[in-house]
């Protein structure tokens, strides 16, 4: 016999539970609003690796020299009128060590190597900075290099490092031995530091000269570096609001057109739920949000939906193959059919999320949490939220319709009771006199 779970049981204090956790979630949000990302908070962005310099490169030749350098591979390309175009290729396979790249980079006409680094220091650990432009020239260009034992940089330490610049917010990216951290400034605080203008260029400058008087001279890598207007900040805020509220409105049509108009409101309501338990979790863990939290809140809305509509259509057909049971009794039988689909579905995506948790960092791995914590809402929200309402107004209808059938039976019942006229008897016309 199939097993039938009574979830419906559980209704009152799942709805109790989430009441709870919204409310904690907006008063958070009230109290302390979010950790805004420098894609919502007009600044300066700026992400740096404390490592030591490995060598630098200077060009005084004929033509341009560019230099690029990936994974596996540095290349240098020189051009320009005049020149015949050149382009030199240095695998890492080739050239395993710094000194050996060095050596291999000397021969090139106008270039210049200045060697900082061990000779048997490895080329997978160099790190090339982020610099504007690529192009070689009087000015050095340098790389980094950071080796897998090097011993971890308190983050202390580096705001300590920047109290000169006023209130800097810094973050740890990654692993700590990578020493890796985000500095950001928001765009009324540059203006406040002594001799700088709004919009400038010149804090990102000042952040690396602050490190550096640390850190040591040409021991920072910059691998990263943003500014954002607040103009374009509030364009991009604007935009998030408008498309949340075109998905949620889309959803709601496609489900009542699909449904009923109470089908579609319950689904909707679990999809704010998710909504909100995700910015809740946001909100009181401090976690950064930026681009990357709405495309989470987005993923989970569709995920989310998609359980949403498959319990919904088999609530649907079991009602048309139990015309005699009741919707409650539907309900719980449609759960108890789609649990098992929902539990391997939900877990093998989980493991794919966790994997992303557990080997990404930075914001991929903030996007891998909130996925799960939203996958999790997400099948709770469809029992208990969607369902339930559907359930609460089902159950008003019947009420409805069962107090309108009494009303008509007790006015049945009182003309039935009413007791008849009595005939009137009408006197019987005189004759007629001759």
């Amino acid at each position: 016999m199939e097993r039938i779970i009574h979830f419906s049981k559980a209704f009152v204090p799942a709805i109790i539970i989430s009441l709870i956790l919204c409310v904690a979630g907006i008063a958070g949000y009230i109290m302390m609003g979010f950790n805004l990302g420098v894609d919502f908070q007009a600044g300066l962005i700026q992400e740096v690796q404390i490592a030591p310099t490995a060598f630098s490169l200077t060009y005084n030749g004929i033509g341009n020299a560019s230099v690029s350098a990936g994974r596996s591979s540095m290349t240098i390309v020189i051009s320009g009128a005049g020149v015949s175009g050149s382009q030199y290729d240095f695998p890492y396979s080739s050239y395993p060590a710094i000194g050996d790249l060095v050596n291999g980079l000397k021969p090139i006409d106008g270039l210049t190597v200045v060697n900082s680094a061990p000779s048997d220091a490895r080329t997978a650990w160099l790190i090339q900075s982020s610099q504007v432009n690529p192009q070689l020239g009087l000015t050095p260009y340098v790389f980094h290099y950071l080796t897998p034992d090097a011993k971890p940089i308190p983050i202390d330490e580096v705001r300590a490092s920047l109290l000169s610049l006023g209130t800097v917010s810094v973050q740890v990216m990654g692993l700590p031995q990578e020493r890796h951290f985000m500095i950001r400034i928001e765009d009324d605080k540059i203006a406040g530091i002594p001799g700088m203008a709004q919009n400038s260029s010149v804090p990102a400058e000042r952040i690396i000269t602050s490190l550096e008087s640390t850190f040591g001279q040409g021991g920072v890598a910059l691998t990263r570096s943003d500014y954002v207007g607040s103009r374009f900040s509030k364009q991009l805020t604007n935009q998030a609001g408008v498309l949340l509220s075109v998905t949620l409105l889309l959803i709601l049509v496609y489900v009542a057109f699909r449904f009923k108009p109470q089908y579609a409101i319950g689904a909707v309501l679990a999809l704010v739920h998710d909504g909100i338990i995700m910015v809740a979790f946001v909100v009181w863990t401090r976690m950064e949000f930026n681009t990357t939290t709405i495309a989470a809140v987005m993923t989970i809305l569709g995920y989310s939906i998609n359980d949403t509509i498959v319990i919904f259509d088999r609530q649907r057909e079991n009602t048309r193959i139990f015309p005699d049971d009741t919707y409650v009794g539907v309900l719980n039988r449609s759960i108890s059919d789609c649990l098992g689909r929902t539990i391997i579905t939900t877990a093998t995506t989980m493991c794919a999320v966790l994997s992303l948790y557990i080997f990404t960092s930075g914001t991929m791995k903030d996007f891998a949490l909130l996925l799960l914590v939203g996958m999790t809402s997400g099948v709770y929200s469809t029992i208990f939220v969607a369902s339930w309402f559907v359930n609460l107004w089902e159950n008003r209808k019947l009420k409805k319709a069962k107090k309108k059938l009494g009303l008509k039976q007790e006015e049945k019942s009182a003309v039935q009771k009413v007791p008849p006229k009595p005939a009137v008897k009408t006197a019987a016309p005189k004759p007629a006199q001759a």
